[in-house]
């Protein structure tokens, strides 16, 4: 199993990111504008020691994959579905950055963040990838 992977929420002007471990750890959150992308995938890659990159299938994901695959030949890419991991990254920024003052009286479902959480999503991506490994393993 993959014990710390690297997340990618791409999109055409910028990406999230996040490396993620079996354990639950959320080791690095960020967001990039999307032509850093390659570089700072690379970096991270090399930093945590990272063999499989796992990019949301949605916006942006082609010529992401294209960007990872020239930045980072030796990692392997595993598309992930990204269907309602913004509304769940949206529950999660809260729950990490709980709302102040009046926002805390708006309904969960009308809250947004107040900026970019496109790191969450990543986050997201990277907690399903490594939960269905789990699960796999163990059915084995």
């Amino acid at each position: 199993m993959h014990r710390i992977v690297l997340a990618v929420d791409p999109g055409t002007e910028k990406c999230g990111l996040a490396v993620a471990s079996a354990e639950g750890d959320a080791q690095h959150l960020d967001i990039v504008a999307t032509p850093e992308l390659g570089a700072t995938a690379a970096a991270l890659v090399i930093e945590y020691h990272i063999d499989v990159i796992v990019l949301g299938n949605r916006t942006g994901a082609r010529a992401a994959a294209r960007t990872l695959s020239a930045a980072c030949p030796a990692a392997q890419i595993v598309f992930v579905d990204e269907h309602m991991s913004t509304l769940r990254a949206r529950e999660r920024y809260f729950r990490d950055n709980p709302p102040r003052g009046l926002a805390r009286l708006l309904p969960r479902g009308l809250r947004v963040p107040p900026e970019p959480h496109d790191q969450y999503v990543a986050l997201i991506l990277a907690e399903e990838y490594l939960a269905g490994q789990s699960s796999r393993e163990r059915s084995q």
